[in-house]
């Protein structure tokens, strides 16, 4: 079954934004070294980090037209920061794997179990 493993975190906790270039430097190295754990397991499908929200554009209706915005649709400190797609037994496994992620320090993250057949978006 798959999983996305879903990672939130506070703007002020990306990364990129740290003034410690070693420290963002030694995060980015765990974290590619768990996707490549993951990867060897055979449970790694994707992996993506996201650009911060202030890059984002929000679609939505609004009666019979839509409006189109720049920046995320809701304002909160949490922002989604990326995700990992995985393919797994079964819940408690993709749990497992969630609880293993580096990045649960910068905030929470959420596993959902993908819907739909493959392929089908």
């Amino acid at each position: 079954m798959e999983y996305a493993i879903l990672i939130h975190s506070e703007a002020s906790n990306e990364p990129e934004a740290w003034n410690d270039a070693e420290r963002a430097e030694a995060f980015f190295a765990e974290m590619n070294a768990f996707a490549s754990a993951l990867e060897a397991s055979g449970e790694f499908v994707t992996a993506r980090r996201l650009s911060s929200p202030d890059k984002s554009t929000t679609v939505r209706r609004e009666g019979d037209r839509t409006v189109t915005t720049d920046g995320p649709f809701a304002e909160t400190k949490e922002c989604l920061a990326g995700f990992f797609l995985v393919e797994c037994e079964g819940p408690d496994r993709a749990l497992e794997i969630a609880r293993s992620i580096p990045a649960t320090r910068l905030g929470p993250i959420e596993v959902r179990p993908i819907g739909g057949r493959k392929g089908s978006g």
